[in-house]
C-alpha cells in the first residue's frame, strides 16, 4: 500500500509540474508576441490560443503604384516622355492618343489634311504650267499644251510667245514655291506633333490648380487722416502662387 501511494503522488507531481510548464510557456509566447508589436494587440490560433486579432493604431500606407499602358486606369496612369516621343514618330497622333490628349486628334489631323490638300492643288498646277512651259520652249509643233492655258479670246498664232513663256515660268514658280512651302509646312507639324506628345508627357502631373491665377476686382482703401477719415474706391490686381 505504501509503494502504491507513493507512485500516486509522483505520478500527480509530474502532471502538475508539466501543466504548469504548458501554461508558462503559452503566457511566454504571449508576451513575446505584444512586447514585438507594441501597441498592437496579437493573438495567433494554435491548441492554446482560438483566434487571431490584429489591431494596428497607425494606418497602414500603401505606395502608390504608376503605369504607362494603353489599358491603365485613370487614376494610376502616368505617360512616360521617352514612349510618347516614339508613338508619336511612328504615327501622327499617336503620341497625343497614349497621353490621353483626345481633343487635340481633330486640330492635328484637320492640319495634315489641309496641309495635303495644299501639296496636290498647287503641284497640279505646277505640273500643267511646267508641261506647258516646256512645250512652248521647245522646237516641236505637236508639243501645244500651252494652247490651253492661253487667256479667253487669244489666238496662238498671234501671241506674244516671248511674253507668254515669261508668264507660264512666272506661274510654274509661283505654284512650286508654294507646294515646297506646304511641304514644309506638313514636316513641321509632324514635328510639332512630337514635341507637344514629349511636352504633354513630361508635364502631365504638373499642378494647375485654381489658386495659379490673376484676379481684378473692386477694393475698398480706408484712409485715416488725422482731420478727414474717408474710404476710396479702386481696382486691386492680385496674383496667386
Amino acid at each position: 500500500m505504501k509503494v502504491n501511494g507513493l507512485h500516486v503522488f509522483l505520478l500527480f507531481f509530474l502532471f502538475s509540474t508539466g501543466l504548469h510548464a504548458q501554461i508558462f510557456s503559452t503566457q511566454q509566447q504571449t508576451d513575446s508576441l505584444q512586447s514585438f508589436v507594441g501597441d498592437s494587440t496579437f493573438t495567433t490560433q494554435s491548441d492554446s490560443i482560438k483566434e487571431v486579432v490584429i489591431d494596428i493604431k497607425s494606418p497602414l500606407i500603401l505606395p502608390t503604384l504608376y503605369s504607362d499602358k494603353f489599358s491603365t486606369p485613370a487614376y494610376m496612369f502616368k505617360p512616360t516622355p521617352k514612349k510618347a516621343v516614339i508613338y508619336s514618330a511612328i504615327f501622327p497622333g499617336l503620341g497625343q492618343i497614349y497621353n490621353r490628349k483626345y481633343w487635340k486628334l481633330p486640330i492635328l489631323y484637320g492640319g495634315f489634311v489641309g496641309f495635303t490638300y495644299a501639296i496636290t492643288w498647287n503641284n497640279g498646277y505646277y505640273r500643267d504650267y511646267l508641261g506647258g512651259y516646256q512645250d512652248i520652249m521647245d522646237d516641236n509643233p505637236e508639243t501645244i499644251r500651252w494652247h490651253d492655258m492661253l487667256p479667253y479670246g487669244m489666238d496662238p498664232g498671234t501671241v506674244d510667245q516671248k511674253w507668254f513663256t515669261d508668264v507660264l515660268q512666272q506661274r510654274k514658280d509661283y505654284y512650286r514655291y508654294y507646294r515646297d512651302l506646304s511641304v514644309i509646312g506638313t514636316v513641321a507639324l509632324y514635328l510639332l506633333a512630337i514635341v507637344d506628345a514629349y511636352v504633354d508627357a513630361q508635364l502631365f502631373d504638373f499642378d494647375m490648380s485654381p489658386d495659379l491665377s490673376m484676379r481684378i476686382e473692386p477694393a475698398l482703401i480706408r484712409e485715416e487722416r488725422p482731420v478727414y477719415p474717408g474710404n476710396s474706391y479702386g481696382l486691386q490686381w492680385s496674383f496667386n502662387f
